[in-house]
């Protein structure tokens, strides 16, 4: 398996992941079996998720949701019985949940900081609300589009300024000041940076895509691309994971 290959080609395979290339790619840039190539992926991304900081965000926070098709590639007990798509991976239309085969990615944006984006079964208030509070500071400024689940945003301790799409209004000034500060032009912007980092890795399925995720996640919170992203993933790799029978 991939974990037996010498750590010369761990490290390559890991610099090679933060270029973005996929597993099969890397495993044919290594001449890997594509399964060994498999394992080793998940195993770094895997750790990199496990030892990743902790996001905690103040001050103007953004918050938005996006749609992407995943299915069950891989996984024929997952499809078994269910009729074939009339559309090549575009799954069903309007807002997606898993079920639908086009999960929901929340995303929560601190301007000027860091991004958390957390795959969920569907978008509600008893879904959101938990990623929320353990994410932004009580009394932050909170920026959504008009979506009704956010609705609830002051009563659980927030303030809740939004803007309505549907009436095309993408920014507002809301103090007079000359400047649109209320928008989810941030959140947007990232979307487009994932929709364009998950392309080259065709097909994940609804149960690896969490951890694309959230490997991409550290990618942009540490602010590192190329060679210099090397450092930042074995930096992270090297820490040590504080357990309950012995804490570090």
């Amino acid at each position: 398996m991939g974990r037996h290959q010498p750590l010369s080609v761990w490290f390559a395979y890991l610099y090679l992941m933060g270029l973005n290339g996929s597993n099969r790619q890397i495993a044919e840039e290594l001449n890997l079996n594509e399964s060994d190539g498999q394992a080793m992926a998940e195993a770094l991304r895997g750790r990199i998720i496990q030892r990743r900081s902790k996001v905690r965000m103040s001050g103007v926070v953004e918050c938005d949701e996006v749609y992407v098709v995943a299915g069950h590639k891989g996984r024929p007990d997952r499809i078994q019985g269910r009729a074939p798509r009339c559309r090549r991976l575009q799954g069903a239309p309007g807002r997606g949940t898993l079920e639908k085969e086009k999960p929901p990615i929340f995303g929560m944006i601190e301007r000027g900081g860091k991004v958390r984006i957390v795959m969920l079964e569907n978008v509600q208030q008893k879904t959101i609300r938990p990623l929320i509070e353990a994410t932004i500071e009580p009394g932050t400024v909170v920026n959504t589009d008009e979506y009704v689940i956010y609705a609830a945003l002051p009563q659980w301790g927030y303030v809740h300024q939004s803007v309505c799409h549907r009436r095309g209004e993408y920014a507002r000034d809301e103090d007079g000041d000359g400047f649109h500060e209320v928008h989810v032009n941030t959140m947007e912007g990232f979307w487009s940076l994932l929709r364009s980092w998950l392309r080259p890795h065709r097909g994940i399925s609804q149960e690896k895509l969490p951890i694309y995720l959230g490997f991409f996640e550290f990618v942009h919170n540490v602010r590192r691309r190329g060679r210099a992203l090397l450092g930042s993933l074995l930096d992270t790799l090297l820490q040590p994971v504080a357990c309950p029978q012995n804490p570090i």
